[in-house]
């Protein structure tokens, strides 16, 4: 019985050890606002693309990825792109900082 249970805790202390290392590493990537002198020309040059007729507002990075925040026609939107400005996602900003409850 005493093994079983020793087990068991043995079991529920490394799950909670886990969660602690993944709950770490997924701080490591947040958002960090960057000067524009700190983007490759690649990723600026593919923003500039994408913000056809708008402007970037701001430079995000986290973890090894780029975001421009793009104005557009009154709307915020998020482009995520690779180090060699390969575009992951787009997303509108508004939103996204709304659920976090950020204010940018």
């Amino acid at each position: 019985m005493k093994a079983k249970k020793l087990v068991i805790v043995a079991a529920v202390s490394a799950a909670l050890s886990f969660s602690v290392i993944a709950q770490a590493e997924e701080e490591k990537h947040e958002e960090q606002t960057i000067k524009s002198s700190d983007v490759p020309a690649a990723v600026q040059q593919a923003a500039q693309a994408e913000a056809k007729g708008g402007s970037i507002i701001r430079w995000e990075k986290e973890g090894a990825n780029y975001e421009a925040v793009i104005q557009k026609k009154g709307k915020q939107i998020g482009v995520e792109m690779d180090a060699n400005g390969k575009v992951l996602s787009k997303h509108n900003e508004a939103k996204e900082h709304k659920e976090t409850g950020e204010n940018h």
